[in-house]
């Protein structure tokens, strides 16, 4: 539960900081716009837009850096708890009681000496008359 939130977190964090970048200006086009290229005013002002994105980017960038690092805990924690091989099975059925009457008696024997014995070889069959 907790790890989804924080997926979800990590993807908004994620997509506002791409946005942002994309809607600020870069360093450029301020040396445009003094020789009169471009337009140098915008909505918020000369300097408002590039203040609050590049403020709202840099909040955006910490919290997906904590949340980031907060991933990597809840990660490594769940695959700590999570850690069991084929072999602890194994071992965890060993440990637990036989249930009474369904042994499996052992073999009597070991190896090919233990398999039953071959079949006689079979007389050929009488061969037919000529006719």
């Amino acid at each position: 539960m907790l790890r989804s939130i924080l997926t979800i977190v990590q993807w908004a964090s994620a997509l506002s900081i791409i946005g942002l970048v994309l809607l600020q200006r870069g360093k450029g086009a301020d040396a445009g716009a003094g020789f009169g290229a471009g337009a140098s005013g915008t909505v918020f002002g000369a300097r408002g837009a590039s203040t609050a994105m590049s403020r709202a980017t840099a909040i955006f960038a910490a919290v997906f850096m904590i949340n980031s690092l907060l991933l990597t805990y809840t990660g490594t924690r769940a695959s700590q708890v999570q850690q069991k091989t084929i072999l602890d099975e194994v071992a965890a059925s060993k440990k637990a009681a036989p249930v009474v009457g369904t042994s499996v008696p052992a073999p009597t024997g070991s190896g090919p000496a233990s398999a039953p014995a071959a079949a006689p070889a079979s007389t050929p069959a009488p061969a037919s008359a000529p006719k």
